[in-house]
Order: C-alpha cells, then sequence, then structure tokens
C-alpha cells in the first residue's frame, strides 16, 4: 500500500479510486472497468506531474523523508558487488547507524560508506534514525584511512537528519568526532564522490559529504540545520517550518546555483520511493560520472580541487 504524503491527498484518491474499480473487477468475473481505470490512471499520471513539477522547499522535504523512500542499504545491495561490511571503531562500539566496507562498483574496487535509517519500526530503533554517534564518525574515519592507504575511491551515501545530539554522545566527543572526519575528508588523496541520497543534515552530513564531488538527488534537502529546529530558534514556533524551509536553500536546484552541489541526480516522477530500480540506476550513473571526471587526477590534485571546492563554495548565485 502506497504511503501518499500530505500534499498527495487528491492523487491518492484518483489512485485510490482506480484501484478500488479494479479490486471490484476481479472479484466479479466478466466486469469490465479496465476503460474507466485506465482514464483515471492519465488522472492521476496528469496530477502527479503537476504536484512535482513545482513542489515547495518543505514539500521536498517531505518527500525527502517518505518512508518508503530508498536508504543506504538498498543502494549498496543493488549498486556494489562482492561488499564486505567492516564493523567498530576500534574504541567503543559499533554504531549501526553508519555502515560501510569494501566493494566493488561496476568492476571498480571501492570503499562505500553510508548513513542507515531502517526501513520499519525495528530497523529504525536499531539504526538510530540514521543519528550517527561518535563511534560511528570514528568508524568512518577508519573506513577512510582504509580507503586511503589502498588507493581506492571512496563513495559516501549520505541521509541523516543530523548527528545524535544525546548525552552519551556529547559525553564521547561528538563534535570532535564530527571535526576530525570532516578533515579526514580533506586529507584523503583518493577521488571521494558523495550523493545525497535522503537528507543531509548539518555538520552530520558534511562530515562524509566534503567531496571531490557532490550529487543530489532531485527531491533531497540538504542544510544546516532541519527546518523545524530552525524555525524554533528564529520564530520560538515549529510550526513555521515552511517558511522556514524556504529561507534555508535546502534544496538541490538552490545549492546547484550556490556551488555547493556539482550536479542534480533526476528522480522517477513521484519521487525515488514509487520506482526504486530507476532510482538507483540513476544514482549508479551519477557516482560513475563523477569517478571518471576524477579518474585523471593525481593524490596532490585531487587534494587541492576538494579544497579548492570549499573555499569557493557560496560564492557563486548569492544574489539569485
Amino acid at each position: 500500500m502506497t504511503n501518499y504524503l500530505e500534499f498527495e491527498k487528491g492523487l491518492a484518491e484518483i489512485e485510490g479510486k482506480a484501484e478500488e474499480l479494479r479490486a471490484l473487477a476481479r472479484s466479479n468475473e466478466g466486469m469490465d472497468v479496465e476503460a474507466e481505470a485506465k482514464g483515471l490512471d492519465t488522472k492521476a499520471a496528469t496530477i502527479k506531474k503537476d504536484l512535482y513539477s513545482s513542489l515547495t522547499p518543505w514539500q521536498k522535504c517531505q518527500v525527502a523523508r517518505h518512508p518508503e523512500r530508498p536508504h543506504c542499504r538498498v543502494y549498496v545491495d543493488r549498486l556494489f558487488e562482492e561488499f564486505t561490511p567492516l564493523a567498530g571503531d576500534r574504541t567503543f562500539a559499533d554504531d549501526y547507524a553508519v555502515m560501510g566496507g569494501l566493494a566493488r562498483f561496476r568492476g571498480t574496487p571501492v570503499v562505500v560508506l553510508g548513513h542507515e535509517k531502517g526501513h520499519d519500526t525495528r530497523t529504525r530503533i536499531e539504526h538510530n534514525f540514521g543519528m550517527a554517534r561518535p563511534e560511528g564518525y570514528r568508524k568512518a574515519i577508519r573506513l577512510m584511512d582504509l580507503a586511503d592507504r589502498f588507493d581506492l575511491p571512496l563513495i559516501t551515501l549520505v541521509d541523516t537528519p543530523g548527528a545524535y545530539p544525546g548525552k552519551g554522545a556529547e559525553e564521547r566527543g561528538q563534535s570532535e568526532a564530527i571535526a576530525r572526519s570532516t578533515q579526514k575528508c580533506l586529507s584523503l588523496g583518493v577521488p571521494l564522490a558523495s550523493v545525497i541520497i535522503g537528507e543531509g543534515g548539518s555538520g552530520g552530513a558534511v562530515a562524509f559529504a566534503t567531496a571531490n564531488r557532490i550529487a543530489m538527488l532531485e527531491h533531497s534537502i540538504y542544510s544546516v540545520i532541519s527546518p523545524e529546529g530552525c524555525a524554533s530558534i528564529l520564530w520560538k514556533d515549529a510550526e513555521k517550518m515552511r517558511e522556514a524551509a524556504g529561507a534555508l536553500r535546502l534544496t538541490a536546484q538552490d545549492l546547484q546555483k550556490l556551488g555547493v552541489i556539482d550536479r542534480i541526480v533526476k528522480e522517477p516522477l513521484g519521487g525515488a520511493h514509487r520506482h526504486i530500480k530507476d532510482a538507483v540506476n540513476a544514482v549508479g550513473d551519477a557516482i560513475e560520472a563523477m569517478l571518471e571526471e576524477m579518474s585523471g587526477m593525481d593524490r596532490k590534485a585531487l587534494i587541492a580541487d576538494r579544497r579548492q571546492k570549499f573555499i569557493g563554495m557560496g560564492s557563486k548565485g548569492l544574489a539569485a
């Protein structure tokens, strides 16, 4: 059963009626409703196209957080071969909000790393909704070191509302772990390609996305704070999240204009969750293209390229 978002109510009604007609026909042999059902399908497709061609920033937030949106595990399972997960930070624990390991991407040995949110209540709790603790970022640093040591391209898949702000995480050095992960990204002498596949929240995302090349799925978001958090701070009212979403300029389209990201990966009509196979393949093609762009660069050039990217970030598009 499809989970419809708040702004998709009209679409839900039309698609629901089409399904009801087909269900009625299945239970009444000889009943022909296909012509009417197809008419409703056409109307639904038009509504969907109109909706998704003019999404507001807040609506994009809702799509990026859709419960059926594919997360890191889906991309790893479908895009990478011979994936060998590596666990633990060799200091405190293994953080299930962060997954990564050695793999092959379309025949090329790589290290892949990402946030995993989980897909149902049990796994979401297990993966802490994609909010990493310090041990998650220290595990990431360990994997980055591995990539650097063996000269393997690093691919990161970002999907987190932000680093976990709990008391234990702060006691174990959350901010220091995030800073060191970001620092490690900047010092790597191997190609680093990052894709924002859902939410890119604050330093928790930057710690994985300080990359040579950054791509975003069309309806993903990337911001310094969540719209709800921003609204709570600025207006003392989390219900002003719609206004905050617009002010944050967190959409892929805005961020490409500002030079924060390099490319936008088109999603299937209705969002990545509606046609997961197509969305995964599009991300794979984007990763392949980004790695190809860096294929002739040596260690010094890769480090200098990454450094220059972040020094110049935001210098264009400010007047837009």
